[in-house]
């Protein structure tokens, strides 16, 4: 991150949007003109009635903003959603184009990483829905033509592989990390 430049360019800054609220943020800032960075992951996530398809923020409560320091910061504080723009000892820092094109790459032109669901022989995985629900497995084989895989898990006291959906298992490893 680079100290505030005084001069009248356009440079990125990161916003604190209110808590859940950083698409509200995105919205308003977008509708006033601002160039918005809103990266977001979609992923499965185990819940009660089986895995489900998730789309969360990257960075929760942040939001990136190109605009103009002198022309346009009464506005984007004011906007709604926007909590503040992030400071330290009272110098907002910008944030370097290099540092968002990379993130852009990452996530995509659309501000959306997909994490596939496939899972590999040897990942920890935990079933959700049906009869096992909430047990930890290990993948012990996949049959992709199937949509179907083969676990180990500890059941009634002993080891057993059992053939399942790959539906019904969300792997283990946080979504979060497998962005990298």
């Amino acid at each position: 991150m680079n100290d505030l430049n005084l001069g009248n360019e356009l440079a990125w800054f990161c916003l604190q949007s209110q808590p859940k609220h950083e698409h509200i943020a995105a919205a308003r800032l977008r509708q006033a003109g601002v160039e918005i960075f809103l990266p977001r992951i979609r992923f499965k996530r185990k819940t009660v009635r089986g895995p489900a398809w998730v789309t969360e923020v990257l960075f929760p409560a942040y939001v990136f903003a190109r605009f103009d320091w002198h022309e346009s910061l009464q506005m984007v504080r004011h906007s709604a959603g926007v909590s503040r723009v992030v400071s330290f000892g009272g110098k907002a820092p910008t944030i370097p184009d290099d540092v968002i094109a990379a993130l852009r790459e990452q996530v995509g032109d659309k501000e959306l990483h997909v994490i596939p669901d496939a899972v590999q022989p040897g990942e920890e995985v935990e079933i959700a829905g049906g009869a096992f629900h909430g047990l930890r497995a290990v993948v012990q084989q996949v049959f992709p033509a199937k949509q179907r895989i083969k676990v180990l898990l500890e059941f009634l006291g002993r080891q057993t592989i059992v053939e399942l959906s790959s539906e019904a298992v969300v792997s283990e490893q946080s979504a979060r990390s497998r962005l990298v």
